[in-house]
């Protein structure tokens, strides 16, 4: 599983920003096919991709998302769908929406998108995970 910004892919790949911000779907499945591994290229439209070559673009999310520690929040999110069985592409794709989403849904609330914390994300999407299975 990999979770780069546009700059960490740019180095994975030996390539500069502004190419992998000009081609996001393609440089996102060269990560998977080359790492083998369930990706996403994290940013505005964050692409997921597998190394079959499926991809998918993620929609929720606000520029909230761009604070400090809350790449640390989506892996958590995603190592715990993982951990209750889901296979990566799944736990990736599940992970990557339910973490824009408690970023939304904060801000439909008032809080950010400045000044949005990571940890005002993980009650969040515990919130939203229970209203999604449970309501």
């Amino acid at each position: 599983m990999l979770t780069p910004h546009p700059g960490e892919a740019a180095r994975l790949l030996g390539s500069e920003t502004k190419q992998v911000q000009a081609d996001r779907v393609g440089s996102a499945l060269e990560l998977a096919r080359r790492f083998n591994a369930e990706v996403v290229l994290k940013g505005a439209g964050s692409v997921c991709a597998s190394p079959d070559g499926r991809w998918a673009i993620n929609t929720s999310g606000n520029p909230g998302l761009a604070s400090g520690g809350t790449g640390d929040v989506l892996a958590g999110i995603i190592g715990a769908l993982l951990s209750q069985g889901l296979d990566g592409a799944r736990a990736l794709r599940y992970g990557v929406c339910l973490h824009g989403a408690a970023a939304d849904s904060l801000v439909s609330r008032g809080v950010g998108p400045t000044g949005l914390t990571a940890s005002e994300l993980i009650p969040e999407a515990r919130r939203l995970l229970n209203a999604w299975t449970l309501g």
